[in-house]
């Protein structure tokens, strides 16, 4: 409350009366040309009703400049950019001072100095963007909180309320004296089969039935590759079912499985060759250089779905590598041919090595199987940063563990009892028929 009260006596909150103004029924005040048909909030569908009420207003328009200047020196403040030009039409218009306590409701905090006032849940609430860095056992202070990692890289929001946290939130800051996040990015909605969710058309998407059915990998990787962070998006199971079979199962994992059984079989599970030395002069090693990079890119610039589909180029160029190369016919051979095929093997499994980390952020349970079957321990792991998917981690004489399956393929309804249909097919045949009494 320190820094509310700074704020009343450095004018930023006035008390002022605002005649019949329609409010939603959650206490947010709505702009009448705003409404729809029979007064409706157009955000929660609920008709509004008019009030009449001394509020406290915190005085927006008093930071039209400074906020114009925000957004023309750091454009990038607002991600995507096409959310841009929706925060900046809002300012363009004009900003108005805006409530921020209720005389009707009560429960709440009461506005310091003023018991007959509640302030308005959305202003308090935004203050947990800050407290939320304290450790439990600190002194709830602004200043600890702030000096905790404040402020923000990245303040991940809905699109539907950008306007808040794109234009008041940031005046709020301002007028506090507080740093602004670095960018406020303002994602889309999710729909199902097409359809927008809801409990009474029963079609709501329960996250931690998915994640207790599917994995969190799976669902991670599914939404940040499918749809385009911002964007809206559709979940589809079967669209669902068949990217994950696709992409980590069959690309990722049948890769590193069948390069594994290779390498047991005709190497003892151990490399033949550093991995910078089996690549010299290899045009694969450097398409695959070209694709961290680029991933890298995606990243910084939060395209989580390229960044999935760049780091999926590796596995399928891999993929392509390894049947060009035909290691099982080379080792056959003998020689030189079963150098070339141990080299191909160690280039593979490098390959491997980068994808894990590369799609860690993405799916990091999955990528610690693939970094544990290389032979590197948790500990390993957990140590590895960015910089390690520069080409060369693998080194002659390690030694990879047992292959084993890093991502089961999921099956869908149908080929569940498909799978389950020949099975009783093959036990029903197994079943000798019993004799008669005349054969007996």
């Amino acid at each position: 409350m320190v820094t509310y009260t700074g704020l009343i006596m450095r004018d930023f909150i006035v008390s002022t009366v605002r005649s019949t103004s329609p409010f939603v029924t959650l206490e947010e005040l709505q702009d009448e040309k705003d409404l729809l048909d029979d007064n409706c909030c157009p955000t929660h569908l609920k008709p509004c009703v008019k009030r009449k009420e001394d509020n406290y207003f915190f005085a927006l328009s008093k930071y039209q400049q400074q906020l114009e200047e925000v957004l023309k020196q750091n454009p990038g403040f607002v991600e995507p950019s096409y959310r841009l030009n929706e925060v900046q039409g809002w300012i363009k218009n004009g900003l108005k001072d805006f409530s921020i306590s209720r005389a009707s409701v009560d429960w709440g905090i009461a506005v310091p100095n003023d018991s007959k006032q509640t302030i308005y849940v959305w202003f308090d609430a935004l203050l947990g963007y800050v407290s939320a860095l304290l450790e439990d056992s600190e002194l709830a202070s602004l200043d600890t909180a702030i000096s905790s990692g404040w402020p923000a890289s990245l303040h991940l929001i809905g699109k539907d309320i950008l306007r808040f946290h794109a234009v008041y939130w940031p005046a709020m800051l301002m007028s506090a004296g507080i740093g602004l996040p670095k960018m406020v990015f303002g994602h889309g909605f999710l729909t199902k089969d097409g359809m927008k969710m809801g409990k009474s058309l029963g079609n709501t998407l329960e996250p931690t039935a998915l994640v207790q059915r599917f994995g969190p990998d799976a669902v991670r990787y599914f939404f940040l590759r499918e749809v385009e962070f911002g964007n809206d998006g559709d979940y589809s199971e079967e669209r669902f079912i068949r990217m994950i079979n696709a992409n980590l199962a069959n690309t990722i994992g049948n890769l590193l499985n069948r390069t594994l059984g290779l390498l047991k079989k005709n190497c003892q599970s151990t490399l033949a060759v550093d991995s910078d030395i089996a690549a010299e002069g290899n045009e694969f090693k450097a398409a695959v250089e070209k694709l961290v990079e680029k991933a890298y890119v995606h990243y910084q610039n939060l395209e989580l779905s390229a960044a999935c589909e760049t780091v999926l180029e590796i596995g399928n160029a891999g993929n392509l590598y390894i049947d060009g190369q035909a290691p099982w016919t080379l080792f056959k051979q003998g020689g030189t041919a079963f150098e070339t095929a141990a080299k191909d093997l160690v280039i593979v499994l490098e390959a491997m090595r980068i994808i894990s980390i590369a799609l860690s952020p993405i799916t990091p349970g999955l990528s610690l199987k693939i970094y544990s079957q290389l032979g590197y321990t948790k500990e390993q792991f957990n140590a590895v940063s960015w910089s390690d998917t520069k080409w060369g981690g693998l080194k002659a004489g390690q030694v990879m563990a047992q292959a084993t399956p890093i991502f089961a393929r999921i099956e869908d309804g149908t080929e569940a009892e498909t799978k389950s249909a020949a099975t009783k097919k093959v036990k029903k045949e197994k079943t000798p028929k019993s004799k008669s009494p005349v054969e007996a």
